[in-house]
């Protein structure tokens, strides 16, 4: 293939006009556009950074290499660094920089790696088998033929050049096409392999041989959406991150069919536009993806804007940018930019998610950065991107987090893989000081348990999710938790801790790096930048607290020092642990007091045992609740219960007092 043909503007890919699209990345996207210069400028000196936003395993410092560059090189203990380098996403930067300045050096530079790479990294070498994973050929299809675009009419692209690329970009769609297993049907390895074998069918010049990656791609792509893909539109892997990674994939598939008039499998674009409502669902507030298993805290918001823009969504235009940023518009174009400007942003029907198939719960107060959001996980592992972080709940609310998964921090084997994948890690409960899961190494667990009893209710002033796990079953211990959210700032969560024996408890609550932990008036304190928050036990047992130091990692090979909160509860029997939240704006916390209440049987005329039905009344500021959980079926021969003088029935009431509820309430489970 010469440029020529390569460039005909007939064979139109990603964007459709390279200087509009940088007139308006200088005019919208200049925070962006200095970020890709620095690391293009670096590239092209031979300095290696991976600092973008996807970059999937990030560094601190550039990698430099005075000499010819040894793509093989490994800095330290991580192999990540080779995989990572060997992706070439920094050409794309060398790509953007030469169509935003016009300098000769960026296309120079991306020349020369190109060809020096294709000249010593062989894939029948056993020596560059680092270099060579499915993975990495599936990135490089896509790196490489969307980098190759920006470069149209510079000298340095000569025919050689172009022989070489295409040479290359042919022998890894023939490495894929002869790659098919049930590990990459799974594995999000196989959607990034063929995602990136579809790209190179389009790329490469028009034949029988191309049209066949194409077809193949699309089979395989289909297969592996409806294995991987949850019909709630959740990837099966259970990290945001990677979720987040695939759906990119589809996206750019979606994208390239329509351009290329190539029809999609049935079913196919369905299921990608369920991924990117389930980006929305689980969007933190700011715009960030939730720091679930394998993932960093990133800003998913240009993911989403890119959904949008191609499924002319309001609603994922509402959770996405109101113009679009620096990478979509090189996808889209810049006509694209200015129809997605104009159309309108519509806010969620919704503000409560139940993504039941993934076991992912979300509930908000209201959509805006400021309000409270919560979410339940009560789901599958998820792979080896999966953490033991079964009935974990994150909160934030005015705009910080104030209850945080710990992140991921690396994937090299050893204590610190360990301690950011284990159960004490996440905002959960232990049984006895064993861990839910034990990690044979990176990415396999053994112990494996299966959740059970998710259940989930919203309205507009009550959220509910349940869910339980058998992670204990041999020790015989059936482990529940309830979440109980009074909108907009009471959450309780209730721990059940089904036994026939005496069993120590644990819970963890790591709290965000942002604010400190204090102990006074009955509560855990926890006093942020924007956020406060105000955490009381009733416990059915003797309950301990202490505060411990921990960490947290936000982004990949980083960690900062945080404040944990473990208690203890030992129990002889069945045990359950009321754990009341409260959330208020730093400077103005509220007066709450929680206090158990006795519940009666209207019936029988007795009171009932705490392991039948336990009542709370909270109050807040002037408001107050009474809230009623049946730990066990209890309506014999027919029965209702009386709490603070409450009537009702049901497995979890809500009787808002200050409304002046005092019969039958609201019913959140039966």
């Amino acid at each position: 293939m010469n440029p020529k043909e390569f460039f005909d503007p007939n064979r139109r890919t990603f964007f459709d006009d390279r200087a509009a699209a940088a007139e308006y990345v200088r005019a919208n996207c200049r925070e962006e556009m200095e970020q890709v210069l620095h690391i293009a400028s670096l590239a092209a000196e031979q300095k290696f950074l991976f600092q973008l936003r996807w970059d999937l395993e990030q560094t601190t410092a550039p990698e430099v290499f005075d000499g010819p560059i040894d793509w093989l090189r490994q800095p330290g203990d991580d192999p990540e660094f080779i995989y990572a380098f060997n992706r070439m996403r920094f050409w794309i930067c060398l790509g953007q920089a030469y169509a935003v300045t016009g300098d000769e050096k960026y296309a120079k530079a991306f020349a020369d790696q190109l060809v020096h790479w294709v000249d010593h990294i062989r894939r029948d070498d056993p020596a560059c088998e680092k270099a060579w994973r499915t993975i990495e050929a599936g990135f490089r299809m896509v790196y490489w033929c969307k980098a190759m675009r920006y470069f149209e009419g510079s000298p340095h692209i000569t025919e050689e050049v172009m022989d070489k690329f295409t040479m290359s970009i042919t022998d890894h769609a023939e490495y894929i096409m002869g790659v098919w297993n049930s590990y990459n049907l799974m594995s999000n390895w196989g959607v990034l392999a063929n995602h990136g074998l579809f790209v190179a069918g389009c790329h490469l010049p028009d034949g029988p041989r191309p049209a066949e990656y194409r077809k193949e791609a699309l089979r395989r792509l289909n297969e592996e959406r409806r294995i991987q893909v949850y019909r709630d539109g959740g990837h099966w892997e259970q990290s945001p991150m990677y979720h987040n990674e695939v759906m990119r994939c589809y996206l750019d598939v979606v994208l390239l069919a329509r351009r290329k008039g190539v029809e999609l499998p049935e079913g196919m674009e369905e299921a990608v536009r369920s991924m990117a409502r389930v980006a929305v669902a689980w969007q933190k507030p700011g715009g960030g993806e939730p720091m679930m298993g394998d993932s960093d805290d990133v800003d998913q918001r240009d993911l989403v804007s890119l959904a949008a823009a191609i499924f002319r969504s309001g609603e994922m235009k509402f959770a996405g940018y109101p113009k679009l940023d620096f990478e979509s518009v090189w996808e889209l174009g810049a006509g694209e930019a200015e129809r997605y400007e104009a159309m309108p942003a519509q806010i969620p029907a919704r503000t409560d998610f139940a993504l039941s198939d993934s076991g992912n719960y979300v509930f908000r107060d209201r959509w805006d950065e400021k309000g409270a959001w919560i979410r339940f996980h009560c789901g599958m592992l998820g792979a080896g991107h999966g953490h033991a972080d079964q009935l974990h709940f994150d909160v934030s609310a005015f705009g910080e987090d104030i209850l945080s998964d710990s992140g991921r921090f690396t994937y090299v084997f050893g204590a610190d893989r360990r301690e950011f994948k284990d159960v004490s890690a996440h905002n959960t409960v232990a049984v006895d000081g064993l861990d839910l899961y034990g990690c044979k190494d990176s990415w396999e667990c053994r112990h494996l348990s299966r959740a059970v009893n998710q259940k989930f209710f919203s309205d507009s002033r009550y959220g509910y999710a349940e869910g339980g796990h058998l992670g204990y079953y041999e020790l015989g211990v059936y482990v529940g938790r309830r979440l109980i959210f009074l909108k907009p700032d009471v959450l309780i969560a209730v721990d059940e801790f089904y036994a026939n024996a005496f069993h120590t408890y644990r819970q963890f609550f790591h709290w965000g790096e942002t604010g400190k932990l204090s102990q006074g008036d009955g509560a855990v304190h926890w006093r942020g930048q924007s956020a406060g928050a105000q955490l009381r036990f009733v416990s059915s047992a003797p309950l301990t607290t202490a505060i411990r130091a921990g960490r947290i990692s936000r982004h990949y090979n980083h960690a900062a020092g945080n404040e944990v909160l473990e208690t203890a509860i030992q129990g002889d029997g069945f045990t359950s642990v009321f754990s009341v939240l409260t959330l208020d704006p730093v400077g103005a916390e509220e007066a709450v007091t929680v206090e158990k209440l006795p519940v009666m049987s209207n019936f029988k005329g007795i009171q009932f045992q705490d392991r039948e039905i336990e009542a709370l009344r909270v109050c807040k500021d002037g408001r107050s609740w009474v809230v009623v959980v049946a730990h066990q079926e209890y309506a014999t021969p027919t029965d209702t219960f009386h709490a603070g003088g409450c009537t009702g029935f049901g497995g979890v009431a809500v009787f808002d007092e200050t409304a002046g509820e005092r019969e039958i309430g609201t019913v959140l489970a039966r």
